[in-house]
């Protein structure tokens, strides 16, 4: 199991863990006052809980064979979770003030983008999009084709601002990156830095790191761009949780290396990464 608490982040608002369960293995959880999407990395699991049931959720051998179900599951909900084979589940929190139905999302509600191009042409499967009826939770997962680079141009959302007429150009979000590889021995590099515009670097703590996320690793992103490389022969996979002020995706690219846009030509044509119906 990996997991992270908002204390062990030294944030607000995110909890995250991947458990991996034996066939007829069962996990129980109490929400309290924090929302939950479960997403079934792999295999099959069912789901009892105190605002409903659901079957045999997931039919993927893995992140690199399909699109996800997820199941989400209000505050003040207490579920167990049932291994109906082998499988791996990501779980993730936030505090909700308000309660919001349950909802089972089946692959056929994932939206698909081929995002970028050329070599930073990526696959982004959204799971709980903006406008979900939820308090914050935002989800994703994105396939990152060896030799692309994804998250990119850089982009951050560290400070929550509305323009003159109050409509929200940037969110101040947490971002958990749950990483995997089609092979076991990947890895990825990712890039982490502020700006004199981020809360830490005016506090006097300028953040500039890479990092080298291997299989099951998982990244914490506080604040600042964040850009993502995947090495060549690889296909990098992220799960990301996002949550703060509120549940959108709203953002600030590098204002260095948005011209980089422009200069598209194409999409790689080996995303999608797999038949997506």
């Amino acid at each position: 199991m990996v997991s992270v608490t908002p204390e062990e982040a030294g944030w607000r608002d995110l909890a995250f863990e991947v458990r991996a369960l034996a066939p007829g293995a069962q996990h129980a959880v109490d929400n309290g006052v924090r929302e939950c999407v479960l997403v079934v990395l792999s295999g099959q699991v069912s789901v009892r809980s105190t605002v409903g049931e659901w079957r045999q959720i997931g039919a993927r051998a893995s992140v690199f064979a399909g699109l996800p179900f997820a199941l989400y599951l209000p505050r003040e909900t207490s579920f167990e979770l049932l291994a109906e084979t082998r499988a791996e589940v990501a779980l993730g929190w936030a505090p909700a003030e308000a309660s919001y139905p349950p909802r089972l999302v089946c692959p056929g509600d994932v939206q698909v983008e081929i995002r970028g191009g050329d070599n930073a042409t990526r696959q982004v499967n959204t799971i709980i999009p903006p406008g979900f009826p939820c308090a914050r939770l935002v989800v994703v997962e994105v396939y990152t084709p060896g030799g692309n680079w994804s998250s990119y141009p850089p982009h951050k959302h560290d400070r929550h601002r509305v323009d003159e007429d109050g409509h929200l150009i940037e969110a101040d979000l947490e971002e958990i990156y749950f990483y995997q590889f089609d092979r076991p021995e990947g890895y990825a590099l990712q890039r982490i830095y502020t700006d004199e515009s981020s809360p830490m670097h005016q506090a006097g703590q300028p953040l500039d790191v890479v990092l080298c996320p291997r299989h099951n690793d998982l990244v914490l992103v506080p604040e600042g761009y964040h850009p993502v490389a995947s090495p060549p022969g690889y296909t990098t996979y992220y799960l990301n949780y996002l949550a703060g002020s509120a549940q959108s995706l709203a953002n600030s690219e590098d204002p260095r290396y948005a011209w980089v846009r422009e200069t598209y030509r194409a999409k790689d044509p080996r995303l999608p990464i797999y038949p997506l119906r």
